[in-house]
Protein backbone atom coordinates (compact mmCIF):
# COMPACT_ATOMS: atom_id res chain seq x y z
CA UNK A 1 0.00 0.00 0.00
CA UNK A 2 1.44 3.20 -0.84
CA UNK A 3 2.20 6.12 1.76
CA UNK A 4 -0.48 8.59 2.49
CA UNK A 5 0.05 12.28 0.99
CA UNK A 6 -1.22 13.26 4.34
CA UNK A 7 -3.60 12.77 7.45
CA UNK A 8 -6.34 15.09 6.39
CA UNK A 9 -9.92 13.89 8.02
CA UNK A 10 -7.78 11.46 10.29
CA UNK A 11 -7.59 11.65 14.34
CA UNK A 12 -5.06 11.73 16.56
CA UNK A 13 -4.81 11.49 20.22
CA UNK A 14 -1.59 12.66 21.94
CA UNK A 15 -1.27 12.09 25.40
CA UNK A 16 0.63 14.90 27.53
CA UNK A 17 0.20 16.89 24.66
CA UNK A 18 0.05 20.31 25.92
CA UNK A 19 3.61 21.59 26.72
CA UNK A 20 7.36 20.23 25.64
CA UNK A 21 7.70 17.02 23.58
CA UNK A 22 3.77 16.21 23.21
CA UNK A 23 2.97 19.54 22.48
CA UNK A 24 5.46 19.34 19.15
CA UNK A 25 4.32 16.12 18.31
CA UNK A 26 0.27 17.42 18.28
CA UNK A 27 1.57 20.73 16.13
CA UNK A 28 3.30 18.47 13.68
CA UNK A 29 0.26 16.15 13.37
CA UNK A 30 -1.70 18.85 13.23
CA UNK A 31 0.55 20.29 10.19
CA UNK A 32 -0.33 17.16 8.27
CA UNK A 33 -4.16 17.47 8.84
CA UNK A 34 -4.83 15.85 11.52
CA UNK A 35 -7.53 16.82 13.98
CA UNK A 36 -5.62 16.28 17.39
CA UNK A 37 -6.85 15.58 20.54
CA UNK A 38 -4.62 17.19 23.00
CA UNK A 39 -5.03 15.12 26.60
CA UNK A 40 -3.57 16.83 29.63
CA UNK A 41 -3.54 16.45 33.18
CA UNK A 42 -2.80 19.65 34.68
CA UNK A 43 -1.28 21.88 32.47
CA UNK A 44 -4.98 23.26 31.16
CA UNK A 45 -4.04 26.47 30.38
CA UNK A 46 -1.17 25.41 28.14
CA UNK A 47 -3.40 22.51 26.53
CA UNK A 48 -6.25 25.47 25.93
CA UNK A 49 -3.72 27.70 24.45
CA UNK A 50 -2.48 24.92 21.94
CA UNK A 51 -5.84 24.05 20.68
CA UNK A 52 -6.70 27.83 20.17
CA UNK A 53 -3.64 28.03 17.89
CA UNK A 54 -4.07 25.06 16.08
CA UNK A 55 -8.30 26.00 15.78
CA UNK A 56 -6.93 29.47 14.42
CA UNK A 57 -5.38 27.67 11.38
CA UNK A 58 -8.47 25.22 11.33
CA UNK A 59 -11.90 25.73 12.86
CA UNK A 60 -12.75 22.50 15.11
CA UNK A 61 -9.08 20.72 14.33
CA UNK A 62 -7.80 20.52 18.35
CA UNK A 63 -9.94 19.91 21.65
CA UNK A 64 -8.40 19.48 24.79
CA UNK A 65 -9.32 16.71 26.77
CA UNK A 66 -8.05 15.97 30.87
CA UNK A 67 -7.95 13.02 32.20
CA UNK A 68 -5.64 11.02 34.95
CA UNK A 69 -4.54 8.39 33.17
CA UNK A 70 -3.26 6.70 36.70
CA UNK A 71 -6.97 6.73 36.81
CA UNK A 72 -7.59 3.41 34.37
CA UNK A 73 -11.00 3.04 35.06
CA UNK A 74 -11.59 6.67 33.42
CA UNK A 75 -9.38 5.59 29.91
CA UNK A 76 -12.24 3.97 28.20
CA UNK A 77 -14.01 7.28 28.99
CA UNK A 78 -11.46 9.40 27.06
CA UNK A 79 -11.12 7.31 24.05
CA UNK A 80 -15.09 7.51 23.64
CA UNK A 81 -14.66 11.16 24.15
CA UNK A 82 -12.17 11.15 21.15
CA UNK A 83 -14.14 9.16 19.12
CA UNK A 84 -17.14 11.30 19.92
CA UNK A 85 -15.74 14.73 18.77
CA UNK A 86 -15.13 13.64 14.83
CA UNK A 87 -16.61 9.90 15.22
CA UNK A 88 -13.26 7.95 14.37
CA UNK A 89 -9.71 7.36 15.69
CA UNK A 90 -6.83 6.63 13.90
CA UNK A 91 -3.77 7.43 15.84
CA UNK A 92 -2.68 6.77 19.85
CA UNK A 93 0.43 8.78 20.90
CA UNK A 94 1.27 7.69 24.27
CA UNK A 95 3.67 10.09 25.03
CA UNK A 96 2.80 11.45 28.85
CA UNK A 97 5.24 10.34 31.42
CA UNK A 98 6.67 11.30 35.09
CA UNK A 99 10.52 11.43 35.08
CA UNK A 100 12.64 11.78 38.23
CA UNK A 101 15.54 10.26 39.89
CA UNK A 102 15.14 7.20 42.49
CA UNK A 103 18.58 6.72 44.23
CA UNK A 104 18.67 3.58 45.82
CA UNK A 105 17.77 3.35 49.39
CA UNK A 106 15.26 6.33 48.69
CA UNK A 107 12.93 4.11 46.50
CA UNK A 108 9.24 3.97 47.71
CA UNK A 109 6.01 2.39 46.80
CA UNK A 110 4.54 5.50 46.02
CA UNK A 111 7.78 5.95 43.15
CA UNK A 112 6.94 2.66 41.53
CA UNK A 113 3.52 3.34 41.08
CA UNK A 114 3.41 6.54 40.00
CA UNK A 115 6.73 5.84 37.64
CA UNK A 116 5.32 2.44 36.42
CA UNK A 117 1.78 3.81 36.27
CA UNK A 118 2.73 6.91 34.05
CA UNK A 119 5.60 5.04 31.45
CA UNK A 120 3.78 1.74 31.20
CA UNK A 121 0.31 0.95 32.77
CA UNK A 122 -1.34 3.99 31.27
CA UNK A 123 0.12 3.24 27.56
CA UNK A 124 -0.75 -0.38 28.31
CA UNK A 125 -4.54 0.41 29.33
CA UNK A 126 -5.39 3.20 27.16
CA UNK A 127 -3.98 1.47 24.05
CA UNK A 128 -6.53 -1.53 25.15
CA UNK A 129 -9.16 0.77 25.44
CA UNK A 130 -8.54 2.75 22.12
CA UNK A 131 -8.27 -0.96 20.01
CA UNK A 132 -11.71 -1.26 18.78
CA UNK A 133 -11.64 2.53 17.67
CA UNK A 134 -8.27 2.04 15.77
CA UNK A 135 -8.93 -1.27 14.40
CA UNK A 136 -11.77 -0.14 12.18
CA UNK A 137 -8.90 2.60 10.83
CA UNK A 138 -6.21 0.00 10.13
CA UNK A 139 -4.91 2.56 13.10
CA UNK A 140 -1.59 3.57 14.38
CA UNK A 141 0.04 3.56 17.98
CA UNK A 142 3.02 5.26 18.77
CA UNK A 143 4.55 5.20 22.30
CA UNK A 144 7.15 7.29 23.45
CA UNK A 145 10.11 5.55 25.06
CA UNK A 146 13.40 6.69 25.69
CA UNK A 147 16.75 5.57 25.03
CA UNK A 148 17.83 4.66 28.92
CA UNK A 149 15.07 1.62 28.71
CA UNK A 150 18.60 0.33 26.81
CA UNK A 151 20.86 1.32 28.58
CA UNK A 152 19.91 3.03 32.56
CA UNK A 153 20.49 6.32 33.51
CA UNK A 154 22.31 6.34 36.76
CA UNK A 155 19.72 6.79 39.91
CA UNK A 156 16.68 6.37 37.99
CA UNK A 157 16.37 2.57 38.17
CA UNK A 158 12.73 2.75 38.37
CA UNK A 159 12.21 4.91 35.36
CA UNK A 160 14.34 3.06 33.25
CA UNK A 161 12.76 -0.38 34.30
CA UNK A 162 9.29 1.38 32.88
CA UNK A 163 10.42 2.48 29.84
CA UNK A 164 12.55 -0.64 29.01
CA UNK A 165 8.70 -2.32 29.66
CA UNK A 166 7.24 0.13 27.76
CA UNK A 167 9.67 -0.79 24.33
CA UNK A 168 8.59 -4.71 25.48
CA UNK A 169 4.53 -3.60 25.51
CA UNK A 170 5.69 -2.16 21.87
CA UNK A 171 6.73 -5.66 20.48
CA UNK A 172 3.97 -7.01 22.46
CA UNK A 173 1.20 -5.01 20.88
CA UNK A 174 2.52 -5.08 17.77
CA UNK A 175 2.57 -8.86 17.45
CA UNK A 176 -1.03 -9.54 19.29
CA UNK A 177 -2.74 -6.28 16.97
CA UNK A 178 -1.40 -7.01 13.67
CA UNK A 179 -2.33 -7.44 10.64
CA UNK A 180 -5.04 -4.17 11.77
CA UNK A 181 -2.88 -2.23 13.72
CA UNK A 182 0.45 -0.73 13.72
CA UNK A 183 2.83 -0.40 16.77
CA UNK A 184 5.96 1.12 17.21
CA UNK A 185 8.18 3.41 19.21
CA UNK A 186 9.89 6.48 19.61
CA UNK A 187 13.15 6.50 22.17
CA UNK A 188 14.28 10.24 22.34
CA UNK A 189 17.67 11.15 23.70
CA UNK A 190 18.87 14.67 24.73
CA UNK A 191 15.97 16.19 23.49
CA UNK A 192 15.15 19.00 26.22
CA UNK A 193 16.78 19.28 29.44
CA UNK A 194 15.00 18.90 32.71
CA UNK A 195 12.65 21.32 33.69
CA UNK A 196 14.05 21.06 37.52
CA UNK A 197 17.58 22.66 36.02
CA UNK A 198 20.70 20.74 35.47
CA UNK A 199 24.51 21.62 36.11
CA UNK A 200 26.88 22.99 32.57
CA UNK A 201 29.32 20.08 33.29
CA UNK A 202 26.22 17.45 33.32
CA UNK A 203 25.14 18.90 30.07
CA UNK A 204 28.64 18.59 28.56
CA UNK A 205 29.22 14.99 30.01
CA UNK A 206 25.89 13.91 28.50
CA UNK A 207 26.93 15.69 24.65
CA UNK A 208 30.66 14.35 24.98
CA UNK A 209 28.43 11.01 24.33
CA UNK A 210 26.70 12.25 21.39
CA UNK A 211 28.19 11.92 18.37
CA UNK A 212 26.25 14.79 16.58
CA UNK A 213 28.12 16.86 19.64
CA UNK A 214 24.54 18.73 20.06
CA UNK A 215 21.01 18.23 21.59
CA UNK A 216 18.29 17.99 19.47
CA UNK A 217 14.67 19.16 19.40
CA UNK A 218 10.96 18.42 20.04
CA UNK A 219 10.74 18.80 16.35
CA UNK A 220 12.93 15.42 15.64
CA UNK A 221 10.88 13.20 18.08
CA UNK A 222 7.86 14.85 16.16
CA UNK A 223 9.31 14.27 12.42
CA UNK A 224 9.87 10.55 13.34
CA UNK A 225 6.18 9.95 14.95
CA UNK A 226 4.71 11.45 11.64
CA UNK A 227 7.09 9.17 9.69
CA UNK A 228 5.45 6.34 11.30
CA UNK A 229 2.04 7.29 11.58
CA UNK A 230 2.19 8.61 8.05
CA UNK A 231 4.96 6.49 5.90
CA UNK A 232 6.09 3.05 7.31
CA UNK A 233 3.11 1.03 6.51
CA UNK A 234 5.02 -1.92 6.73
CA UNK A 235 6.86 -1.09 9.83
CA UNK A 236 5.51 -2.70 12.71
CA UNK A 237 7.05 -3.27 16.59
CA UNK A 238 10.01 -1.36 16.21
CA UNK A 239 11.78 1.19 18.26
CA UNK A 240 13.76 4.40 16.80
CA UNK A 241 16.42 6.03 18.67
CA UNK A 242 16.27 9.59 17.84
CA UNK A 243 19.37 10.48 19.72
CA UNK A 244 22.26 11.78 17.67
CA UNK A 245 24.12 8.41 18.10
CA UNK A 246 24.08 8.40 21.59
CA UNK A 247 22.88 4.54 21.21
CA UNK A 248 25.88 3.43 19.87
CA UNK A 249 27.73 3.36 22.84
CA UNK A 250 28.46 6.00 25.67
Amino acid sequence: MPSQVNLNGKTALVTGAARRIGAAIATRLHADGANVAIHHRGSADAAAALADKLNELRSDSARTFHTDLADIATLPGLINGVVGWHSRLDVLVNNASAFYPTPLGEITGEHWDDLLGSNLKAPLFLSQAAVPALRKQNGVIVNIVDIHARRPLKHHAVYSAAKAGLAMLTRSLAKDLAPGIRVNGVAPGAILWPEDGMSDATRDEILRQVPLARSGAPEDIAGCVLYLVRDATYVTGQVISVDGGRSIGW
